[in-house]
């Protein structure tokens, strides 16, 4: 490969989104998603749900998948009963984030999770969620922050060493751990803010809360760096 490695991203898929004089149904995502791959070094390209059959072809066009923040995953992934402060499911963007995952985990694609995407990432090895936290999105629509602690020798501790503060947004947090999942990061309250695989497993991370709100660059410049060497065969 040369030049810069091609990020995919996820995407909502929303029934209803207005600009200018439209109002049609609309695959969308948050700028800070494409602007944080650019600055980090990568070309971006945003995935909006598609057929889960599609997963593979799509992730080998790839050279690094990220699985971006948005609603609740449908508890029924993890075979528990909806909480009343569980959101409305979004069914077709969980199918095609789950292969996605899949397909990424298979093929050796490096993978960040982001937020609902390192619960994805979670449920998706076999682990659960909690449904219900305080404490991590304390004023609605509007983005927290609160520090977070690397877990000592993990991939996440080699990009971010220290303890920093970081932008959040969540109310369910990760319960049971999926098959090979190991923590690497944790809040103050003992939230478990980060995972990861072994990287002799390959390359993939979850971050619970949103480097794309933020300035720092270190997480998804790593993606980034382990896409090119992904790539390259180094």
């Amino acid at each position: 490969m040369s030049g810069r490695p091609l990020i995919g991203v996820s995407t909502y898929l929303e029934a209803g989104a207005r600009w200018g004089v439209w109002e049609l149904e609309a695959a969308l995502l948050p700028a800070g998603y494409p602007r944080l791959v650019q600055r980090a070094g990568g070309l971006a390209a945003l995935l909006p749900p598609d057929a889960p059959e599609l997963a593979a072809a799509t992730v080998a066009r790839l050279d690094a998948l990220v699985i971006a923040g948005g609603p609740d995953v449908e508890p029924v992934h993890y075979g528990a009963e909806p909480h009343p402060r569980t959101g409305p499911p979004a069914r077709a963007r969980d199918a095609w984030e789950l292969a996605l995952i899949d397909a990424a985990l298979s093929a050796g694609t490096p993978l960040l999770g982001i937020c609902r995407g390192m619960q994805l990432l979670n449920v998706a090895l076999g682990g659960t969620l909690v449904q219900h936290i305080e404490g991590h999105a304390e004023v609605v629509g509007v983005f927290g922050s609160h520090p977070v602690k690397p877990v000592p020798g993990t991939r996440y501790a080699s990009i971010v060493p220290e303890e920093t503060s970081v932008p959040t947004y969540h109310h369910q947090s990760l319960d049971r751990l999926g098959t090979g999942l190991i923590p690497s990061a944790y809040a103050e309250d003992g939230t478990v803010e980060a995972v990861e695989l072994p990287s002799a497993e390959g390359w993939a991370l979850g971050v619970q809360w949103h480097p794309e709100m933020g300035e720092d660059v270190r997480v998804m410049r790593a993606l980034v760096q382990a896409a090119t060497a992904s790539s390259t065969g180094s």
